[in-house]
C-alpha cells in the first residue's frame, strides 16, 4: 500500500523545487512542438529552393508564352476555339475568373499577351517580388481558365506552384530584390529606423511562417502529386504485366520522332523496368523525402522526365516536374553548388616562394678511422667557407 511519504512526493518535489518527471510520450511530444515553432517562426527555411521554383517557373511560363506566340489567338485570343460563352461556364464550376473574359476586343488580348511576357521576365529575374509574385498569380490562372483544355497539362502544376509562391519569401535570394538590398544594407543601418521595432519584429515572424507553412505546402502537393500517380498505375493491368510504356510510345498523339520512339520500342526488356521502375519509385516517393534515399531517387525521376520530355514530346509538363523536385534539395546543397562554381571560374593562384638567403655550406674533410676501429666524428674538424671551426 501507498504510505504517506510516497503519496506526498509529488508535492514536496514541486513544493522544493525538483522537476516532477512526466512521462516519456508528454515530454517528447513538448519538445515537438517546441522544436516545430521554433521552426516555423525563428528562420525561413529553403530560401534558396523557393529561389530556384521561382526562376524555374517564371522561366517555364514564359518559353511557353514564346513558343505559343505564333498560336496566341488560338489558344486565349478571340480566335479561339473554346469560345468566352464557354470560358464563363468554366469559370462557373471551377470558381477561377479570368482577366481575358472581360474584353472580345483584339487590342486587349494583345495588351493582356504582352503584360504576361513582362511578368514571367521580371518573377523570373526576382524584381519586386512581392507585388510581381501575386500579379504572376494572376496571370496564370486568367491564361490557365481561359482555356483550360488547349495545353498539356504541365500549367495545372504551374498553376498551384504560382498560388503557393505568392507566400513565399521566394525573392531573398539570386534576385534583383536581394542584390538592391546587399547594396542599401550600409545605407539602411546608417538610416534611423522609421518602423518600431516590435512591428517589426511581429512583421518578420509573420513573413517567416507564411513563407515555411507555403514551402511546406509545396512539398506535400509534389508528394501527393507522386504518390497518387503511382497507386493510379499500381490498378491499372497495362502497368502490371510490364506493357503500358510500349502502347505509350504507339500513340500517334505523343510520338514527335516516330523512329527514336520505334528504336526505343525495340528495348522489350528495358521497357518493362523503366515501367516497373517508375511505378514503385514514385509510389515509395513521399516515404523516402527525410532521408538521404532521395538523393538517389530524385536524379533518377530527373531521367524519367528527361525521358517523357524527348520520347512523348512534353516537355512542359517534364520541366513544371522537374522545377517542383528542387523543393526538396536543402539550402547546403545549393550553397555548395554555387561554391563549387566559384572555386571552378576562379584562376589558380600561386603564391610565389620567397628565396631564402644563401647559408655558408659546411665541407666535412675525410674522416679517419680511430684505433677501435669507429670513425671519430666528434674529434674531426669541420671546414666552412670562413675557415676551420674548432671542435667543441
Amino acid at each position: 500500500m501507498p504510505t504517506e511519504q510516497t503519496t506526498r512526493l509529488p508535492h514536496q518535489a514541486r513544493r522544493t523545487g525538483v522537476p516532477s518527471i512526466l512521462p516519456a510520450g508528454r515530454q517528447r511530444v513538448a519538445e515537438g512542438l517546441r522544436s516545430l515553432r521554433a521552426a516555423l517562426t525563428q528562420r525561413p527555411v529553403s530560401l534558396y529552393a523557393a529561389a530556384v521554383l521561382r526562376m524555374g517557373y517564371g522561366f517555364l511560363y514564359l518559353a511557353l508564352l514564346l513558343r505559343e506566340f505564333p498560336h496566341r489567338d488560338e489558344l486565349w485570343g478571340p480566335g479561339s476555339a473554346w469560345t468566352p460563352d464557354l470560358s464563363a461556364e468554366l469559370t462557373d464550376e471551377t470558381g477561377f475568373a479570368s482577366i481575358l473574359a472581360l474584353s472580345d476586343s483584339r487590342p486587349y488580348f494583345e495588351t493582356c499577351y504582352a503584360l504576361a511576357v513582362v511578368v514571367a521576365v521580371l518573377f523570373m529575374l526576382g524584381w519586386r517580388t512581392r507585388a510581381i509574385s501575386l500579379l504572376f498569380a494572376v496571370i496564370v490562372a486568367s491564361f490557365h481558365s481561359r482555356a483550360i483544355y488547349m495545353t498539356d497539362g504541365g500549367d495545372n502544376l504551374v498553376l498551384l506552384m504560382s498560388l503557393y509562391l505568392s507566400l513565399t519569401a521566394c525573392g531573398r535570394r539570386w534576385s534583383l530584390d536581394a542584390r538592391r538590398l546587399r547594396r542599401r544594407t550600409a545605407v539602411s543601418v546608417a538610416k534611423p529606423r522609421r518602423v518600431p521595432a516590435q512591428l517589426g519584429i511581429v512583421r518578420g515572424q509573420a513573413t517567416t511562417v507564411l513563407h515555411n507553412c507555403a514551402m511546406f505546402v509545396i512539398a506535400v502537393q509534389v508528394a501527393f502529386l507522386y504518390g497518387s500517380a503511382g497507386l493510379f498505375k499500381v490498378q491499372g493491368n497495362f502497368w502490371g504485366d510490364g506493357t503500358a510504356l510500349h502502347y505509350v510510345l504507339n500513340l500517334d498523339l505523343f510520338r514527335p520522332w516516330p523512329e527514336l520512339s520505334l528504336l526505343v520500342d525495340q528495348q522489350t526488356v528495358l521497357i518493362a523496368i523503366a515501367g516497373y521502375l517508375s511505378v514503385l519509385l514514385q509510389v515509395a516517393f513521399p516515404f523516402v523525402l527525410f532521408s538521404k534515399v532521395k538523393y538517389v531517387v530524385l536524379p533518377v525521376m530527373l531521367g524519367m522526365h528527361l525521358a517523357i520530355a524527348v520520347l512523348l514530346g512534353l516537355p512542359f509538363f517534364s520541366g513544371a516536374m522537374i522545377v517542383a523536385d528542387a523543393v526538396f534539395l536543402p539550402d547546403r546543397f545549393f550553397t555548395f553548388l554555387a561554391g563549387l562554381r566559384g572555386r571552378i571560374g576562379q584562376p589558380a593562384t600561386h603564391t610565389p616562394k620567397l628565396d631564402a638567403p644563401a647559408q655558408p655550406k659546411a665541407v666535412l674533410p675525410a674522416q679517419q678511422p680511430t684505433a677501435g676501429g669507429a670513425v671519430g666524428r666528434e674529434s674531426a674538424p669541420v671546414r666552412s667557407a670562413s675557415g676551420p671551426v674548432p671542435p667543441p
